[in-house]
């Protein structure tokens, strides 16, 4: 882990924290799923600085979060994470199953 600080620009996409207490190895669930999810490339990017491919995968696969579309679940998970494996989709993807009228 090589940032010890969050950056002011993530408050947008760590919206339900204040970012000054946001901690970096406590809340390493949050913000992983949260950029991942939310995030830029650009922010992405500096996720991969904070934390090694190998962590991101990992938070990932071990601790998954019902956050994502399904489209963003397939492109994180194949693209950015490249991972080959099959994930059950019930376990990250959040799916408007009723009727709207």
């Amino acid at each position: 882990m090589q940032s010890t600080f969050v950056p002011k620009d993530l408050q947008g996409v760590l919206w339900s924290r204040d970012i000054s207490s946001v901690d970096l190895k406590k809340d390493k669930n949050y913000i992983i799923h949260q950029v991942l999810m939310y995030g830029t490339l650009e922010q992405i990017k500096w996720l991969e600085k904070v934390y090694t491919k190998k962590e991101i995968k990992s938070e990932f696969v071990r601790n998954p979060r019902k956050l994502y579309t399904r489209s963003a679940f397939n492109f994180i998970k194949n693209y950015i994470l490249g991972i080959n494996k099959s994930l059950p989709p019930a376990y990250y993807v959040k799916d408007l199953h009723r009727n709207i009228r």
